[in-house]
């Protein structure tokens, strides 16, 4: 059963480079599910491994894609059964393990959770994992307290994968979302997803010059990390909490523990890679109800294969807007 694969290869003297290639299934992982892929998506992750930056692929060759939606092709799980429809995220699926850029893909069966009625598989991969990853923050600031009406909510990193999901959920929830970017031309973007009011992103570039500065935000999604979440920290109303989601701006936090003793300000880690089954599938069923769905075309941009290398470097610059998904069934 030949197969159209994105294979990134590794030569001698270390330079990376990615080819279309046909491969057969017997090339593919163990697992108990075999699956026919229709969509995948391109992730920050996504472009570390395209372009073999940051270390994530050790093994090569390799295909990338950390997520995936598609049918059950042959399965030895009682759970699923041909022709059922899938979606994937997390479990070092594109960095160790083979991932969606590739028409077949075979996986453990605890990885997968049934796609929810209601979506797509297209739209599954239009939310993604970084779409999960927005839902998971979205709930974890709510069981600490967020209510809308409290005040505002910032998303920084907004015009980017995760950052474009949380404002549209956010909105949809009826919060009041401001959005950082540092991109003038996205600014539109972020308003038709509900933002109402945008932040640039050089109001919070810089490191805290003090500890406290004026209560501002009463929660926030954070896809950044680095000096803009120190600076954040200084800024939440006391009790507010911070979903910390990504490291793109690095994992150096130049803060004091002040803003957690005066303010009782709480950062939650969010971390979408290994989540329990209870909680991915709960994520899942909850995207397809409090995400508009009709915005999600406004997110997309539809890619191919061949299309990913290309990709791959420019979102490693913040040159990629919302939400990248991949026909994979195309070739």
């Amino acid at each position: 059963m030949p197969f159209t694969a994105l294979l990134v290869e590794k030569a001698e003297d270390g330079a990376i480079s990615q080819k279309l290639t046909t491969l057969d299934v017997d090339r593919l992982p163990e697992g108990e599910v075999l699956i026919d892929v229709e969509y995948s998506t391109l992730n920050y992750k996504d472009g570390l491994c395209l372009t073999g930056a940051g270390g994530l692929v050790r093994n090569f060759p390799h295909v990338p894609g950390i997520d995936y939606a598609g049918t059950v092709a042959e399965s030895s799980d009682a759970r699923y059964k041909p022709g059922d429809k899938v979606v994937l995220t997390g479990w070092r699926v594109g960095e160790v393990v083979w991932g969606g850029y590739a028409q077949k893909a075979r996986a453990k069966a605890d990885w997968l959770v049934p796609l929810p009625g209601g979506l797509t598989t297209r739209q599954a991969m239009a939310i993604g994992t970084a779409g999960l990853t927005s839902m998971l923050a979205v709930t974890a600031l709510e069981a600490h307290g967020l209510r809308p009406g409290n005040g505002p909510v910032l998303v920084t990193g907004a015009a980017g994968g995760v950052g474009s999901v949380a404002v549209a959920i956010l909105a949809h929830l009826g919060y009041e979302v401001a959005a950082v970017t540092g991109r003038p031309e996205t600014e539109d973007y972020l308003r038709g997803l509900g933002a109402t009011r945008i932040v640039p992103r050089e109001d919070l570039a810089d490191a805290p010059t003090r500890p406290l500065d004026k209560e501002t935000w009463t929660g926030c999604v954070d896809a950044v990390g680095g000096t803009m979440l120190a600076r954040v920290l200084t800024q939440m109303k006391y009790g507010g909490s911070v979903a910390a989601v990504g490291l793109a701006g690095g994992a150096k936090l130049p803060a004091t523990v002040v803003p957690f003793l005066l303010r009782g300000v709480n950062i939650l880690g969010i971390d979408s890679v290994m989540q329990p089954y209870e909680a991915r599938l709960a994520a899942w069923r909850r995207l397809s109800t409090d995400l508009p769905l009709e915005k999600l075309d406004a997110m997309v941009e539809e890619a191919k294969l061949a299309d990913l290398p290309e990709l791959g470097a420019a979102i490693l610059k913040g040159g990629v807007k919302g939400r990248v998904v991949v026909d994979v069934k195309a070739g």
